[in-house]
């Protein structure tokens, strides 16, 4: 958040989209005045009011109810790599793209050694079957499984990992930066900034996500770089 904050600078009047992210995440967290509009297919509870500057809506990232640049900024964090293919990471994509004049999008980096969301050294690099059914024995989150109701397997099914390459695919608008840890590239961010918005995501060609073009339901192989 504080290459975020050091890179927009967003004011009082900067309208700012979250797409995936919840008000915890920001109120009383990010020292900012600015509305933030947030998109998510489901919310949890809110245990405190919220200030009037934060809007919920229910919606799909992938379809935004949103029309063409309806954001100064739009916001994603660690969301993307849910979507199970490169289609629907495509769509999705294109449709921040479409909504926001700037970027800011964030997403684990597929080569770093851990896989992010369980915790776990090096089982991702493995065959996917391999993987999903060693991840509840090899990972963090498989063995302590305490105040967790995901489910090991569906949230493995769902998660596809980017590469440098394909995050360039996805945006090729947007610079590509690497965050690090101890020198190695653990994500990579997609920010655009102070781009007028020239309906740059039209078309519906299918993504071409490593050389090769994505089809429904037709996940690219994992050993891209």
């Amino acid at each position: 958040m504080s290459l975020f904050l050091r890179l927009f600078q967003p004011g009082a009047t900067t309208r700012i989209l979250d797409v995936g992210g919840h008000v915890y995440d920001w109120d009383g967290i990010v020292p900012i005045e600015s509305p933030v509009t947030f998109l998510n297919v489901t919310y949890p509870p809110v245990c405190r009011p919220v200030a009037p500057r934060f809007t919920c809506h229910v919606g799909d990232g992938r379809r935004m109810p949103f029309a063409d640049g309806s954001f100064d900024i739009v916001y994603s964090n660690s969301v993307i790599e849910h979507l199970g293919n490169c289609v629907e990471q495509d769509r999705f994509a294109r449709e921040i793209r479409r909504v926001g004049r700037q970027v800011f999008v964030q997403t684990p980096n597929r080569w770093f050694f851990i896989e992010p969301h369980f915790v776990a050294p090096f089982v991702h690099f493995l065959p996917r079957r391999a993987a999903r059914l060693l991840m509840r024995f090899c990972s963090v989150r498989g063995l302590l499984r305490r105040g967790d109701n995901v489910e090991i397997r569906t949230l493995f099914d769902e998660l596809r990992l980017l590469t440098y390459r394909e995050m360039r695919k996805l945006f090729p608008d947007c610079e590509i930066h690497r965050e690090r840890w101890l020198g190695m590239t653990k994500s990579f961010i997609a920010i655009r900034r102070d781009q007028p918005h020239d309906g740059a995501t039209g078309g519906h060609m299918p993504a071409r996500v490593g050389g090769q073009a994505c089809r429904a339901g037709e996940p690219l192989p994992h050993n891209e770089t």
